[in-house]
């Protein structure tokens, strides 16, 4: 089964948090934990990689927190995503360099479709921003949804 990692899929949620609020506002990671109802297993990992990754911007201190480095639209899925899934591949057969890799590399026609699913997958991701997420699970929530559990689930 080809699926994003649970850590993942937290950081998508983090990210999603520090998106909702106006730019300069910090939230700390017990507001988001609570609020995107993430394991406090998991904060301190996603919180780190997500800072190493350059996606959010840290403070220590009790005016401490995190907030997003530049605008919500500028961050999009494809980039949570690379960040803690690293290069996406469907299939090994497209890192394939010659007959040792792949007996079938010169008349394959299954690679080149591995590939275009995979390109589209990939701009698919790119064209989702983080401002269009925010802006979506806004709308859901004024529609009646409410929690974040039921937008989470959808």
């Amino acid at each position: 089964m080809l699926r994003i990692n649970r850590q993942t899929d937290y950081a998508v949620r983090v990210m999603l948090a520090l998106a909702q609020r106006d730019e300069s506002m910090r939230l700390t990671s017990a507001e988001i934990q609570q609020e995107m109802q993430i394991p406090k297993a998991f904060m301190g990992r996603i919180v780190a990689q997500l800072a190493k990754a350059g996606l959010i911007l840290t403070f220590a201190g009790r005016e401490g927190g995190m907030q997003l480095p530049y605008p919500a639209s500028q961050i999009t899925l494809k980039d949570v995503v690379d960040a803690f899934e690293g290069p996406i591949l469907l299939s090994e057969c497209q890192q394939a360099k010659g007959k040792d890799d792949c007996p079938f590399l010169t008349h394959c026609p299954v690679k080149t479709k591995w590939s275009r699913v995979q390109v589209a997958m990939l701009q698919e991701m790119a064209a989702i921003s983080f401002a269009d997420l925010a802006q979506e699970a806004q709308s859901i929530r004024v529609d009646g949804f409410g929690s974040f559990q039921n937008i989470l689930s959808l």
